[in-house]
């Protein structure tokens, strides 16, 4: 019998070792390229081609002053990109979980319906309807406007979904009737008591939104045309795309590495959320 323990226990720390070590390679294999990046920002052009260490280089500051004095404009574009993204995430979570709300609470004949067309919009590509979005926004007089990026995002399929199910694992039903029997109305039983049940799940999304439009490249580039209305993933390509004579490699890295922090500010203020939201939104109660 003690051996059995004894085995028994052995088994349980080697497995246990085991899931640490692909842990930490894991962590090392999505970090790593994180370090290069700021390594590289750094260093200078011309060292750059030699190759990669792992020292820094002391190109920092320069890097930053050609960056900041390029003829595009990377710093209105990082506003341009934060404006757009922080817009899109309140939005989008916002009227998703509205959505969800609506589904999940009202009984009504097409139900199932609704729910079956969101889920299906979802299976269709941006590119596939990317000509008739431009000749929409154009119509209404969105074209080179901001809000062009904005707006599309109340509509987000995959976000209701994960709101949905969600709801269906932490607010009963029997919850929301209580409130109706003591009179509160319905946009007040949503913005005072779920979304504060559902603030895990925003938070969660709220970083998948930000992260998705700040990452966007493909529809903005359709929709913007004027220089300082340009998102940061636009002007970055440019940056790379200017003549072999004035590209400056090192500049390029310093405008990434200048990129990614916003997204690292948002994803420390929310992660707190984020295990508890993804535990609870993949489960149904």
């Amino acid at each position: 019998m003690k051996n059995n323990t004894t085995s028994k226990g052995l088994g349980i720390h080697t497995r246990r070792a085991i899931a640490y070590i692909i842990l930490i390679l894991l962590s090392f294999f999505c970090l790593i390229w994180f370090f290069i990046l700021f390594i590289n920002a750094t260093r200078a052009n011309s060292e750059l081609g030699t190759g990669f260490t792992i020292v820094p280089g002391t190109y920092l500051l320069k890097n930053w002053e050609t960056m900041i004095h390029r003829p595009i404009p990377i710093v209105r574009g990082m506003f341009n990109s934060l404006f757009v993204a922080t817009m899109s995430a309140i939005l989008c979570t916002y009227f998703s979980s509205m959505t969800a709300y609506a589904i999940h609470a009202y009984e009504f004949k097409a139900r199932k319906a609704v729910f079956t067309l969101i889920l299906m919009i979802m299976t269709i590509p941006t590119q596939v309807s990317a000509l008739g979005f431009i000749q929409l926004i154009g119509n209404i007089g969105l074209r080179d406007s901001h809000w062009a990026l904005i707006l599309p995002s109340i509509a987000a399929p995959v976000t209701f979904f994960y709101m949905k199910q969600y709801m269906d694992s932490t607010l009963p039903l029997s919850l929301i009737e209580a409130a109706r029997i003591d009179g509160a109305g319905e946009f007040k039983i949503f913005n005072t008591m779920v979304v504060p049940l559902m603030k895990p799940a925003i938070a969660v999304q709220a970083i998948f939104c930000f992260v998705g439009s700040w990452n966007n490249f493909f529809v903005p580039t359709l929709v913007l045309d004027t220089e300082t209305k340009k998102t940061l993933p636009i002007l970055i390509a440019e940056l790379r795309n200017t003549d072999w004579a004035t590209f400056d490699m090192g500049a390029v890295y310093m405008s990434i590495a200048f990129s990614i922090f916003p997204v690292i500010i948002v994803y420390l203020i929310l992660s707190k959320h984020i295990v508890g939201g993804m535990t609870l939104g993949g489960v149904k109660g």
